[in-house]
Parts: C-alpha cells; structure tokens; sequence
C-alpha cells in the first residue's frame, strides 16, 4: 500500500478551506506542507500560523516539510501547532541525529530530506532512527518543476539501504510527481507520493488522487 499526499504550497490561497476539504474528502492520506525560510531555499512560504490553521480542519496526517537553516529552532513550535511528522534537510543542520531526537521527543514522526545532490550515503548512521526519508525530486524551493529522473536510481538506493538494516523508515518522493511517472517511483520503492500541481492544477483534482492512489507498483519486482 502507498501513500499520497497532495502539496498545499499548489493550491489557491484564497480558497485555502476548499483545498483543505478537497484533502479531507478525497482518497489523499496524508496533507503534505512545505515551510520554507528564504534562506535555505530561494522562496518564502508560510509558517507555524498556517500550519494551525490547517490542523483545525484537517482530518488526516499533517506531513511538515521544513526547507528551512537549523530547523532545531522551529520543532517544538510545529509540533506544536499539530504536525503528524517533521522532517528536515540533512544539508540545513550540523546535528542531524540530534534534531531527529528532538522531533520524536516533541511528539510527531520524524524524517529527513535529501537534496537532488545530496547522496543517500549521508543516512547511513541514522536510516535505523527515521521514520521517513524524503527524496526531492526536483531543487528545493518553488512548485511545478519538472521530475529529474535520476531521482529513481537513488530511490532504489534507499530502498536497499532500509532493507538492508532492517529500518522502519518509509521512502517520500516530492517534485515533479503525477501520473506520467508514478508508478516508476514506486516500483523504485517510494511509499509516499507527494503531488502539488498535479493535484491542484488539473480540472478534477479528486480524480487525480483516486488514479495516483490506484497505481499498482512493487518494489521487490525491481530487475
């Protein structure tokens, strides 16, 4: 089974409480939100006050993906304004192993985030502690890029590394995603798929989720 979580950073803000709806109604899992500072990454989204306002509504997990510099500051404030999970980018903090402790310790799920340059080799002292590793597919920072392709072979990368040392931790997929290549990330091994314009730029958005959800992909059938 997969999981699909529809990026609100695609969605209108005008209209915030009808996308929180359409999650809230549709076959999406989990809501996925994007933080970003400015400063790790070149865009500005929102922050703790958007993330309450959306677990006030929000009926399913609250997914929080922090593309912020030493997210160690902000943890506690997002768990506490209802984040499911938290993860951070192994490039923005020189503790990492320390801030993972930290996000179980306030309560949510914990993971962390790889850069497209990033290699899967900077997990391997802490793949046993995560509870997700999220693989950006495109660079970090603005919605609608196209999926670099390479993301795949990391992916399996990944995947073998969990399996290997018997980890927990599902694999998150998150730019470019939508129905031309899903089933390609998750025979790969993803778990998660984390879809933002595909969702909410098509005409029936509902109906995305349904297909994204019904595809069928195994990673142990990997040649």
């Amino acid at each position: 089974m997969h999981y699909v979580a529809p990026s609100l950073l695609a969605a209108d803000f005008r209209r915030l409480d009808q996308a929180i709806e359409l999650i809230n109604t549709s076959e999406a899992d989990w809501f996925h939100l994007d933080v970003m500072d400015g400063n790790f990454v070149p865009n500005i989204s929102f922050g703790q006050f958007i993330v309450e306002q959306v677990a006030q509504d929000a009926t399913k997990y609250l997914d929080v993906h922090l593309m912020i510099d030493q997210p160690e500051r902000y943890v506690e404030s997002f768990a506490k304004a209802g984040a499911s999970g938290i993860t951070v980018h192994a490039e923005a903090t020189n503790h990492l192993h320390r801030v993972v402790q930290q996000i179980k310790e306030a309560g949510c799920k914990a993971g962390v985030a790889l850069n497209p340059h990033t290699p899967v080799n900077v997990l391997e002292n802490i793949i046993e502690e995560l509870d997700l590793v999220l693989i950006m597919s495109v660079n970090p920072g603005f919605g609608g890029q196209k999926f670099i392709y390479q993301s795949i072979p990391k992916i399996r990368q990944v995947y073998d590394m969990i399996t290997v040392r018997n980890s927990s931790a599902m694999i998150e997929v998150d730019g470019g995603v939508g129905l031309q290549n899903a089933q390609k990330v998750l025979e790969a091994g993803a778990r998660v798929l984390v879809a933002g314009s595909a969702v909410f730029k098509a005409d029936d958005p509902a109906g995305v989720i349904s297909k994204l959800k019904a595809i069928s992909g195994n990673p142990t059938a990997m040649v």
